[in-house]
């Protein structure tokens, strides 16, 4: 996407809607520094993971990884998820460190193309969903996690109004809708992306442009950044609510009511806000072992690690996002109040490789120019 970003349910960005600290609600980044050589190398006890600046584990899950294996754990943000890649991309054969983590299948051909990892089949592959491993032939990246960006709707508004919430790409054209939903510009933001992608796979490449004219003259609103969109216009979010928002509907994530219960104070027992599941694409995030990794054997232990069922169970409430090892279950708070999503939109990432600038191109004339 060449974009700004942030991953698919980014769990500090969802915090910071929340008015709680990232640190807190993530339980850290996670990293150390131990008594080993910090700088890494072929010898060194240190693995270096890069990340967007999403990546969360709870306190102990880490240090569980280096009571296993010897290795301590430093994670390296490098900012949202196209600029974490583009610096990868930019250091190619000198990387900042062993593993990069974050890269989805909007990017993958990117990095792909650009020979960031090194090849490596990791331990516990043959539990992970299938469909997740979209570079199965070569192992350059292993599938971590996955997400859905969908529409997300305020509870309240709808009630008062009495009337029905969208659920599906078409609804959001009924005039009962003009001028409620926001979503982020396709080319600068991760979720604005991937909502544009849903619509090319629903109506295809001869309908996704008409289907965003009438989406523009149904007022559809756009901002540049998840963050202004939840935070600032979305009325049924915590950060829009002191914001004012007059935007009840809103492009975020399927996981992102399960954010609004779990740092609320006092706790609901109902999420204030939905999901309209038939307007949802879905993500997979994926890690790497980078080319030019100084400390090849830690950060082939660590991918290892990624898809542990210890790791995968503590994502969905760290990262929001759902654990792609078959058998590992979300916490209950996780699946109560987020949104479970069977048919996906989804596109091949050849296909996006193939075609990403020239629709992102299409968009900005028909949505923003």
């Amino acid at each position: 996407m060449g974009i700004t970003s942030i991953t698919r349910t980014a769990c500090a960005a969802l915090a910071t809607a929340l008015g709680v600290s990232a640190l807190a609600a993530c339980g850290g980044s996670g990293s150390g520094t131990g008594a080993s050589d910090g700088a890494g190398g072929s010898g060194s006890k240190t693995v270096t993971l890069v990340s967007h600046d999403s990546f969360a584990a709870s306190p102990g899950v880490l240090k569980e990884f280096t009571k296993e294996t010897g290795y301590t754990v430093k994670v390296l943000k490098s900012g949202d998820a196209g600029a974490a890649l583009n610096k990868e991309i930019l250091t190619k054969g000198s990387p900042q460190g062993d593993v990069f983590f974050g890269v989805d299948n909007t990017l993958l051909s990117r990095a792909l193309d650009n020979g960031l990892f090194m090849p490596y089949r990791a331990k516990g592959l043959d539990r992970v969903d299938a469909g997740t491993q979209l570079d199965k032939d070569k192992n350059r990246v292993t599938p971590i996690d996955t997400g859905d960006i969908c529409v997300n709707y305020d509870k309240k508004y709808f009630a008062d109004k009495k009337l029905a919430p969208p659920s599906s790409f078409d609804d959001l054209l009924e005039p009962a809708y003009k001028n409620l939903l926001v979503t982020e510009n396709a080319s600068t933001s991760s979720p604005g992306l991937g909502f544009l992608l849903g619509t090319v796979a629903r109506y295809g490449d001869d309908g996704w442009q008409d289907y965003w004219k009438k989406l523009k003259a149904n007022g559809v609103q756009v901002v540049d950044s998840w963050e202004q969109a939840y935070n600032e216009n979305f009325s049924g979010s915590a950060g829009g609510k002191k914001a004012h928002g007059d935007r009840p509907l809103v492009v975020s994530y399927a996981s992102s009511p399960p954010v609004e219960v779990l740092y609320a104070d006092p706790r609901p027992g109902e999420a204030p806000t939905g999901v309209a599941t038939g307007t949802c694409f879905r993500q997979t995030e994926f890690a790497g072992l980078l080319q030019g990794a100084r400390n090849e054997a830690g950060g082939k232990a660590l991918l290892d690690f990624l898809i542990s069922e210890r790791f995968q169970a503590d994502m969905p409430l760290n990262m929001f996002v759902n654990p792609v090892v078959e058998g590992v279950r979300p916490p209950a708070l996780f699946t109560k109040f987020g949104a479970r999503v069977d048919r996906p939109e989804t596109v091949a990432p050849d296909r996006i490789a193939a075609h990403r600038e020239q629709w992102i191109q299409s968009w900005s004339s028909l949505v923003v120019k």
